[in-house]
């Protein structure tokens, strides 16, 4: 009999596409979901049959609690190699298997500067003004050339947005609980005093941190304060490192000039979230990763991990 299968979260519908699964044709039925069932009953109802779970980041938490509703689970994939809200400590306990695949810094990097640009030079408002028959050149944009950019977290993709800032000829600024001046000369940047002052002194701050209990909320009400009318925050990495309560006063009290968005506490994003809205926002839903070259090895890599549990010999393994 065949194991059954299912990817969540296909918002696309690519995952099939994206890979070859014909190895698997014979020994596994896959079915693929496209919405994303935020409501845990709904959720069981769709999965319960199944051994083998392909998850995408971090849309669908997977914790004891779903887990006991789902006996028949024997195998667990994610895409990255990190994912917050797997429970790995309960996965082991009921004798799932959890694995991985790898993720690319690239894409993250470039939508980061997508995002970058598009507020500097108010593309959204203009590209709008164009097709709609609005007023011809109607915004000043900013300039990068000789403006700074602060990068909280240096780490593969801060240091890859790094190197961009440099090209365009950016004063590049960094800091993150331990990062050292030696580490940010290696890439070009000066350290930052601290992270207040990265704030004060940034045209532009962008965040590249992991999101864990001693990062989250490390961007709050004293750090948007620091920032300058004109500045722009970007954050293509977790929204939990904000504090959205006081972003949101920030950016309607105009204390900054916009916010790059590609992350939120809730995605979808619900459709009454002022984020949606807010003329000072450029927001994006969650495409940091969403490339044919990140999915081709996100599903290519998710069959390779079916195949070798199924020959008894797992790779990467979540620890």
């Amino acid at each position: 009999m065949k194991l059954r299968c299912a990817v969540l979260d296909d918002y696309q519908g690519v995952a099939l596409s994206c890979a070859d699964w014909s190895p698997l044709a014979d020994r596994v039925d896959v079915r693929v979901l496209r919405e994303h069932l935020a409501d845990r009953d709904a959720l069981v109802a769709a999965v319960e049959d199944c051994e083998v779970l392909v998850v995408m980041r971090e849309r669908t938490p997977v914790d004891a609690g779903l887990l006991a509703r789902l006996p028949r689970l024997r195998l667990l994939i994610t895409s990255g190699m990190r994912n917050a809200s797997i429970d790995l400590a309960a996965c082991r306990a009921r004798g799932v298997t959890v694995c991985g695949t790898a993720s690319g810094s690239e894409p993250p990097t470039e939508l980061t500067w997508a995002l970058l640009l598009g507020l500097a030079r108010h593309v959204p408002a203009e590209a709008r003004a164009l097709r709609e028959g609005g007023p011809w050149q109607s915004t000043v944009g900013a300039d990068l050339s000789g403006r700074t950019l602060g990068l909280v977290g240096l780490g593969k993709i801060g240091a890859r947005v790094a190197r961009i800032g440099l090209a365009f000829g950016m004063d590049v600024t960094a800091w993150s609980p331990n990062l050292t001046e030696e580490r940010a000369a290696e890439h070009g940047v000066r350290l930052a005093k601290d992270k207040r002052d990265l704030f004060a002194d940034g045209d532009f701050v962008s965040l590249h941190m992991v999101l864990s209990d001693r990062t989250r909320g490390m961007v709050g009400e004293p750090e948007l304060r620091a920032m300058r009318p004109s500045a722009y925050l970007v954050n293509t990495s977790r929204a939990g490192l904000v504090d959205g309560g006081a972003l949101l006063r920030a950016l309607r009290e105009g204390r900054i000039a916009g916010a790059g968005l590609d992350v939120y506490e809730t995605e979808p994003l619900p459709a009454d979230d002022p984020l949606r809205t807010l003329p000072n926002v450029l927001a994006l839903p969650h495409l940091g990763y969403v490339t044919e070259g990140n999915y081709g090895r996100y599903f290519g890599q998710a069959v390779e991990d079916i195949e070798a549990f199924l020959a008894g010999a797992p790779v990467r393994e979540l620890p």
